[in-house]
């Protein structure tokens, strides 16, 4: 029997709000460099995590943050690590998106599609030395244009490692559409190399955490991977200030720093033939375009949300769960601001 949803809204928010929080530090120019959030991931996320067992193993991209605190990594650690300082997870030196946990067994990297090398790798140890421990990869559509997750789905396959592959499918790869870049059906490639793909709405916690019970319970009983395609939505698109959505958040300051230099190189003297030029204008203004019609706009498509909706029945338990969660998040983040700032 799955948790119950009260359980995983908990779950799921406080990962919310503590990425709203690292959001704001990162405005703030207290953290440095790029910030992949996993706002909109939530219920992939839990319903995954929420099954791990001791020994199991996780491999995560650059959008590791929910994953590590469901799967019980300490937040004042991660938090201090996003920070730079030196008694954080890593000691300061990971950043957000090469984090390590040898005690949870948990590698998150930003090499796009390495989460599957380090799945297998983790699942094979378990084949040899934790019989019945199964191992993770969580990673984005995109990953599956990258010739080493590939690899690894076919070893795991071959090898019948106990490993389940975990599709986070948002449909954009950075600043393009998947299906523009990628050739066929991704469940396709995995039932080519012998895995079942089963796909699954990544916005439902209880409908991820069904599939994929199915697909570790498979695992942990010596029967191989399993492909699990969860469509869902980045709300803050592929990092914190991407420029489509702040596009669309404030065409009027945006639009200028793309029209003026597009219309620039479109009527340059020099440069490609006109159809060339043309050609390149409709891709750029289709990608403006399709924005306008973005899923990240609906609040539909938020998992948190939609748990949320389930519950309110109940506002009086709804308003406590909610309350001790920001009271906590709002502990760690006073905590350890008051240790960097000291």
């Amino acid at each position: 029997m799955p948790p119950d949803l009260w359980s995983f809204y908990k779950i799921m928010l406080q990962s919310r709000l503590y990425e709203e929080a690292i959001a704001a530090l990162w405005h703030d120019g207290l953290i440095s460099g790029e910030m992949h959030l996993g706002t909109g991931e939530e219920a992939i996320i839990a319903g995954v995590v929420t099954q791990l067992h001791e020994g199991d193993a996780m491999a995560l991209d650059h959008r590791g943050t929910a994953a590590l605190l469901m799967d019980g990594v300490d937040p004042i650690l991660i938090l201090r690590e996003l920070l730079g300082h030196p008694d954080g997870l890593c000691g300061g030196k990971g950043g957000h998106m090469h984090l390590f946990s040898k005690e949870h067994l948990v590698a998150s990297s930003g090499i796009v599609g390495a989460e599957g090398p380090t799945a297998a790798g983790f699942a094979l140890a378990a084949q040899y030395s934790r019989s019945g421990a199964v191992a993770v990869a969580f990673f984005g559509e995109g990953a599956m244009n990258q010739g080493m997750l590939m690899e690894s789905m076919n070893l795991a396959s071959a090898w019948n490692l106990p490993v389940l592959f975990v599709c986070k499918n948002d449909g954009w790869a950075i600043t393009t559409q998947s299906e523009m870049m990628t050739g066929g059906k991704l469940n396709d490639r995995a039932r080519g190399f012998g895995i079942p793909a089963v796909d699954v709405d990544g916005r439902n916690i209880i409908e991820v955490w069904e599939a994929s019970h199915a697909a570790i319970e498979r695992a942990r009983s010596g029967h191989g991977p399993t492909f699990l395609n969860a469509r869902c939505v980045h709300f803050e698109g592929h990092f914190l200030g991407f420029q489509l959505n702040r596009m669309v958040r404030n065409p009027i300051r945006e639009m200028p720093g793309i029209v003026v230099p597009l219309t620039k190189s479109f009527v340059h003297p020099r440069g490609g033939v006109f159809r060339e030029r043309l050609a390149g204008l409709k891709l750029v203004l289709g990608s403006v375009l399709s924005t306008l019609r973005d899923p990240r706009r609906d609040l539909a498509n938020d998992p948190v949300r939609r748990a949320r909706i389930t519950l309110q029945s109940d506002t009086v338990c709804l308003n406590e769960l909610e309350n001790q969660v920001e009271k906590e998040i709002s502990e760690i983040f006073t905590t350890v601001m008051a240790e960097v700032l000291s």
